[in-house]
């Protein structure tokens, strides 16, 4: 038995070598968070806004859930010039709720992007298309994805924020709506590897390759499109809008990701199983990484929200086993395990107080099932488990669309 217990008191040295550095980087990314920028609300526009504004929105069958957006850009101001969907010969009815739209609101256009090219995914292409289309004369471009709910006054208040804080592109985090039982239970865990990764919403990261940004809500300066050649940068990468704001971030340009769940909400996708399917193909973001910037970080989820809760239930259950065998606790020869079952109960409250804390992040008023989310900690090992599979596999299908 003393053999045994010398060999576990080694390898939890070893876990302890993995998960303390680990440990330190995700404290010094959390303290950060009382020096966020507060969460971006809705304002009035003013009159210099007056048509600064051209929204693209990239469509491919998106008839089920676009009207939400149809109608929120609607209730914005004079300060969108236009409203231009681009989209990829729909076969579901969109382009026809669109055209509906445009007889309410003039500012709505419908365009067709051109054949997909065979070095392209197919939504920066529409959002290029969309950008060389747009009025010159407007001063920022803003994309938009269908299933995205904007509140009235969420341009103006882009903006403002953009041009008070000397932003050249600004996205936002936004409100997730949720609504069945597994994605209530695994929805917040996979997208608790960002919160692990980067920097909290509302920080000005520094590093060029640690930037974040969402493609759902994107407001860029105009003229640095056209500096940086609108999204060609970014034309072959599955997590466009993460590579195009850091390819901007890199040119010297300031970019912001700030908190956006009071003006924009959003519905994804539908169940667990779509969920895993479809959020997981993007996460890793290795389109916008370099290879060690991509090990470092699975590295460091594995050590920090993989590993915890099965070293907990592992821990108890070799007690119980020593305990039952030998009618004793762990000896003082496992004091290198007591540290590891610290440190990991440590991680586990942490988790559960970052669970706290994007709760507003996240609607659940009309969910099934909506408790579920305060157990999804106990997915974790599962969303790690999904950037793993992700981050060596190359999509082949995205969003309708098969790439060879």
């Amino acid at each position: 038995m003393i053999g045994w217990l010398t060999i576990v008191s080694a390898f939890s040295l070893f876990l302890l070598l993995i998960q303390v550095p680990a440990t330190a980087i995700l404290l010094s990314r959390l303290f950060k968070g009382p020096l966020r920028h507060p969460p971006i609300t809705p304002q009035h526009p003013t009159p210099e806004l007056l048509g600064s504004v051209s929204v693209v929105v990239p469509t491919l069958n998106e008839a089920l859930r676009i009207n939400p957006l149809l109608t929120g850009l609607s209730q914005q101001s004079y300060e969108v010039r236009e409203i231009i969907v681009v989209d990829s010969n729909s076969q579901d009815g969109t382009p026809d709720l669109v055209k509906a739209a445009q007889k309410q609101d003039p500012r709505f256009r419908l365009i067709t992007d051109d054949p997909l090219p065979a070095n392209w995914v197919g939504r920066p292409w529409a959002l290029h298309n969309g950008f060389l289309y747009s009025s010159e004369a407007s001063e920022w471009f803003l994309g938009m994805d269908a299933d995205t709910q904007p509140s009235p006054g969420l341009v103006a208040g882009l903006v403002k924020t953009a041009v008070a804080e000397g932003y050249d592109l600004i996205s936002l985090s936004p409100q997730f709506i949720l609504k069945y039982p597994g994605e209530c239970w695994l929805q917040p865990a996979l997208l608790m590897t960002l919160l692990y990764r980067f920097d909290p919403a509302g920080i000005n990261t520094e590093q060029a390759e640690r930037v974040m940004a969402n493609g759902q809500c994107f407001l860029c300066r105009r003229s640095v499109l056209v500096n940086v050649n609108g999204y060609t940068s970014a034309k072959s990468s599955f997590c466009d809008d993460v590579t195009l704001a850091r390819h901007i971030a890199a040119s010297g340009f300031k970019v912001g990701f700030l908190n956006g769940a009071k003006v924009l909400k959003v519905r994804m996708y539908e169940g667990a199983k779509e969920t895993w399917t479809e959020w997981g193909r993007s996460l890793d973001l290795k389109d916008a990484s370099s290879r060690s910037l991509l090990w470092g970080d699975l590295w460091l989820l594995s050590a920090v929200q993989g590993l915890p809760l099965p070293i907990v239930l592992s821990f108890f259950c070799f007690s119980l086993t020593l305990w039952r065998s030998q009618g004793t606790a762990p000896t003082l020869l496992l004091s290198p395990l007591l540290l590891l079952l610290g440190l990991n109960l440590f991680l586990l409250v942490i988790r559960f107080a970052m669970l706290f804390a994007i709760a507003p992040s996240y609607d659940r008023t009309l969910a099934k099932g909506g408790w579920l989310f305060w157990l999804s900690p106990l997915a974790d090992p599962l969303a790690v488990l999904r950037i793993f599979l992700s981050a060596f596999r190359t999509p082949r299908k995205w969003r309708g669309r098969e790439y060879s």
